[in-house]
């Protein structure tokens, strides 16, 4: 489409005999115009005394119209080009919601139950798509709980971080049902585990789904 629509400015371009000079200023043509009307050298007496227009000035008048036209037509035609506003596609979009690795404790952990699940902030269903040495990036696939994103990333410190990749066995590309608690800390203790149909259906109880 831009290509046609070069093409055929090109060829306006050269069939307008006016297109090598500069462009003509509209506050300028617009007194041009206003001076041909109000010229009274040039009228032609009616006869109860009043001027009237010579046929010259109606058509110098819309020689001066045909160029605030052509301005007009010119400067939509250039919209969007001069302007300096982009073009392109727009850039990566990708939404993330982070988490951290939970602390570590020394307390009993709670039986995973629908219940207790139930009061998780962000809960989802996710692949693993790369594991650094501080970070897990998943990529949700479905929603539970939270505000759905492309991509949720679980950060921490060296030693909390392995004592999740323990707790929960995360592994490149695998799938997992990951919930959160407050402070975006990631629940263990079997809240969070590798898919199974029995913890997807624990999932699906707390969340209502």
């Amino acid at each position: 489409m831009s290509d046609e629509h070069d093409e055929l400015r090109a060829r306006m371009r050269a069939a307008d005999p006016a297109s090598s000079l500069p462009r003509s200023d509209p506050d300028r043509v617009a007194r041009l115009l206003e001076d041909i009307m109000s010229d009274t050298q040039t009228a032609e007496p009616r006869t109860d005394g009043t001027p009237k227009r010579s046929p010259l000035i109606w058509l110098a008048a819309a020689a001066v119209v045909v160029i605030l036209a052509g301005a007009g037509a010119f400067a939509v035609m250039n919209r969007g080009q001069d302007s300096g506003t982009p073009t392109a596609s727009p850039q990566d979009s990708t939404t993330t919601t982070e988490l951290r690795a939970p602390g570590a404790t020394t307390g009993r952990c709670l039986p995973p139950s629908a219940e207790a699940l139930a009061g998780a902030k962000v809960a989802f269903d996710g692949t693993v798509q790369k594991i650094d040495d501080d970070l897990v990036t998943l990529r949700a696939t479905h929603w539970y709980a939270g505000s759905p994103t492309d991509l949720v990333t679980v950060k921490g410190p060296s030693q909390e971080l392995q004592q999740l990749l323990v707790a929960v066995d995360f592994q490149d590309g695998g799938r997992y049902l990951v919930a959160a608690s407050n402070g975006g800390r990631v629940m263990v203790c079997g809240f969070s585990d590798e898919f199974s149909p029995r913890l997807e259906q624990m999932y699906a109880q707390a969340f209502g789904q």
